[in-house]
C-alpha cells in the first residue's frame, strides 16, 4: 500500500474543480487509487465540546486566535456553563446543554440538530466528559477527535493519575484518536509521553499530563485541519 498527499499552487493552474476530477478520476481508475481532493480555501468549521476542565479549550482557543489553525472555531459546546465566559472573551458562540442519563438522548438530538444548523464539519472533544452515543457518532464518521491520558486500560476510574501515583509509574502520556462506536478504540492520531520520578506528586502528574494532552489535541486538530491525515484500517497516516 503506497500513500501519498500533493499539495500544489492553483498559480497558473487552469483546470476547474469539474475538469479535474474528470481527468484525475480516470488515471484513479485506471490504477485502482482511492483519491480525495480538498481545497485549502475552504476553511473546516469546527464545534468544540468541552466540560469542566478548560485547559484543552484554552489552548485550541489561544492558537486559533495565533492563526495556528487552519479552520474556524465555529462554536462551543459545553454540559456545564463554566466555559461561558471564555467564549466570550474569544467572541465565539457558546451552547449549554444540561445533559443527564435521563435526557441524554433528547440532548443529542439537539446538539445534532445545531451542528448541522452551523455546518459543522469536524467536532473536536476537548475533555468533554460524556460519552457520546453510537448514533452521535454515526453522524460525524473520522470527523470527531478526543483526547485522554494514556494510563488507559490499566488506570480507569476518576482518579487514573492517583491510581498512577499509588502504582509509581515512570511514564505519563496521552492520545488523540477518532472517535467510533466502540469507546476508546478509534484510530489514534498523535501520542506523547513524559517521564516521571519519585519526586513528582499527583498535582505534578496531573499538570504534566494535561501539558500532553493540550500538545496531542492540538496537533491533531492542526493536522486535521489541513488535510494531512490518512485513514488505512483503524490506523492513520499522517504527513506532519
Amino acid at each position: 500500500m503506497f500513500f501519498m498527499r500533493v499539495e500544489w499552487s492553483l498559480d497558473g493552474f487552469d483546470l476547474s474543480e469539474e475538469e479535474f476530477r474528470e481527468q484525475f478520476g480516470a488515471i484513479a481508475l485506471e490504477f485502482e487509487m482511492s483519491w480525495r481532493l480538498a481545497w485549502s480555501s475552504q476553511r473546516l468549521r469546527m464545534a468544540i465540546f468541552v466540560s469542566r476542565y478548560q485547559h484543552c479549550l484554552l489552548d485550541l482557543l489561544h492558537r486559533y486566535q495565533l492563526g495556528e489553525l487552519a479552520g474556524e472555531v465555529a462554536m462551543i459546546v459545553s454540559n456545564h456553563p463554566d466555559a461561558e465566559g471564555l467564549a466570550a472573551f474569544y467572541r465565539i458562540p457558546f451552547q449549554h446543554f444540561a445533559a443527564t442519563a435521563e435526557n441524554r438522548a433528547e440532548i443529542e438530538e439537539r446538539q445534532i440538530d445545531s451542528l448541522k444548523r452551523n455546518h459543522i464539519d469536524l467536532v473536536v472533544l476537548a475533555r468533554y466528559m460524556q460519552i457520546l452515543s453510537p448514533s452521535f457518532v454515526e453522524q460525524y464518521p473520522r470527523r470527531i477527535i478526543n483526547v485522554h491520558h494514556s494510563f488507559l486500560p490499566a488506570f480507569t476510574g476518576a482518579k487514573p493519575y492517583h491510581a498512577a501515583f499509588q502504582r509509581g509509574v515512570k511514564l505519563i502520556g496521552a492520545t488523540s484518536h477518532y472517535v467510533t462506536e466502540e469507546l476508546d478504540e478509534g484510530p489514534i492520531i498523535d501520542q506523547d509521553v513524559t517521564r516521571v520520578s519519585h519526586r513528582d506528586q499527583v498535582a505534578d502528574l496531573v499538570q504534566k499530563g494535561r501539558d500532553l494532552e493540550r500538545m496531542v489535541l492540538a496537533r491533531a486538530v492542526r493536522w486535521h485541519l489541513s488535510h494531512r491525515i490518512l485513514f488505512y484500517g483503524n490506523k492513520t497516516v499522517v504527513f506532519d
